[in-house]
């Protein structure tokens, strides 16, 4: 992860990692009962943020079939949580993370596992060329 495109993306997934987890955190210890599936689902994401950002940090085989999992996981839960408040709002008093597919963080929620998936396809054929 040393420079360019796979810095980039580290630094995005750093930063969603600390703005999820504190946002979480706060609306889990202030708030709770006003909306509990979405603030733990914004307590998920922001693990799965700090785990990818760790995976990435680290580089090598195993971490990059740690961070292809994790990018696939947080794509489907981007999805299915968008689907789910998009389909059923009431469900969702408060909104999450991954809201109406990630619309309070400009979509980065949606964008950010898909340019970390196509990072990681690179850089596994750059491994493997080497």
């Amino acid at each position: 992860m040393g420079q360019g495109p796979g810095r980039l993306l580290l630094w995005f997934y750093g930063v969603f990692t600390v703005a999820a987890l504190s946002r979480s955190i706060v609306q889990i210890s202030t708030k709770f009962h006003d909306a509990p599936l979405a603030y733990v689902l914004s307590l998920a994401a922001g693990v799965v943020y700090a785990v990818i950002t760790v995976a990435l940090w680290r580089g090598g085989d195993q971490a990059r079939r740690v961070a292809l999992v994790s990018c696939s996981a947080e794509l489907a839960g981007v999805i299915a949580v968008g689907i789910l408040t998009v389909a059923d709002s009431s469900a969702f008093p408060d909104a999450t993370v991954w809201s109406d597919f990630g619309v309070g963080y400009v979509f980065l929620p949606l964008v950010l596992p898909v340019m970390g998936l196509l990072w990681l396809r690179r850089s596994a054929r750059e491994a493997a060329a080497a």
